[in-house]
């Protein structure tokens, strides 16, 4: 299950996040968004865990939680909706 994290710390790392996520059971990848730009976090990001329970047991135990100081988002992530600028017409 790919799991939503908002309202991170700036200077939150994957490694730190993974830590945090271990500790309710295995972690497939985390990721951090980034500006593409600056490279800076945007304060959010995902974490993929392969066992559901143990994802739904992680979203309980985290969401709403005190993290580096921030109250943290956690809940199951949300496919893009609408994806993106529309496509460019050629002439």
């Amino acid at each position: 299950m790919k799991l939503y994290v908002g309202n991170l710390p700036y200077s939150t790392t994957e490694d730190q996040l993974r830590e945090t996520f271990n500790a309710y059971g295995e972690v497939e990848s985390v990721s951090l968004i980034t500006d593409r730009y600056t490279g800076e976090s945007k304060g959010f990001g995902f974490v993929e865990m392969p066992n559901n329970a143990e994802a739904d047991q992680a979203i309980k135990a985290l969401n709403e939680t005190s993290y580096q100081g921030r109250t943290i988002k956690v809940n199951q992530a949300r496919p893009r909706a609408g994806g993106g600028r529309p496509a460019r017409r050629a002439f």
